[in-house]
């Protein structure tokens, strides 16, 4: 089982360091903003509450409902100030996501370049005498081509996954930080 493993990776040739690159990247990124866009980190409960109530604010001073707060505070009167500085917030918190979306774009392409290369290698290796292919080796040749291909999938799938439910965590972020940046803002009048 591992030494065909590691056939396919011999497959997929030169393209398997970009396809491992891509590979991290998207793993990094999945675990690093799953991470940081946990609830306590955005706008814990409360802190929530005490907004809605319209109680004096204290703790979580690291998250991004209390840095929202704090400028609020810091600029009274400028209310469209303290939208834009909202929407920077919510852009923070989309930061690598974009990655994925080139990734799982990327991904199957070049796993897909491996793939024609690979095809391209096993078709030139046909016999000029007969015309004909060594039939054991031209089978292998191929599925070994096609290696590349099935790595960039897998490679793919995942970030594509992961891009979409971490971009509908911050859309949802978003919307509740909108309807709170109300509550600050009537606060700050």
């Amino acid at each position: 089982m591992i030494i065909a493993e590691i056939e396919v990776l011999k497959g997929a040739g030169v393209l398997i360091y970009p396809l491992a690159v891509c590979s991290a990247a998207a793993v990094f990124i999945i675990c690093e903003r799953a991470f940081a866009l946990r609830r306590a980190a955005i706008m814990p409960q409360d802190l929530v509450d005490a907004v809605i109530a319209g109680r004096p604010l204290m703790g979580g001073k690291h998250t991004v409902l209390a840095r929202i707060v704090e400028f609020a505070e810091q600029h009274k009167n400028d209310e469209g100030a303290v939208k834009a500085f909202a929407r920077l917030e919510v852009n923070r918190m989309e930061r690598g996501i974009p990655y994925l979306d080139v990734i799982y774009a990327a991904a199957p392409l070049i796993g897909l370049t491996g793939t024609v290369t690979g095809l391209l290698q096993v078709f030139s290796q046909i016999s000029p005498d007969t015309g004909l292919p060594d039939p054991v080796a031209f089978t292998k040749g191929v599925a070994l081509a096609l290696s590349a291909t099935v790595i960039g999938l897998c490679i793919a799938i995942p970030s594509l996954v992961g891009s979409g439910w971490l971009q509908r965590k911050v859309e949802n972020y978003a919307a509740q930080l909108d309807v709170l940046l109300e509550r600050i803002l009537t606060r700050t009048r």
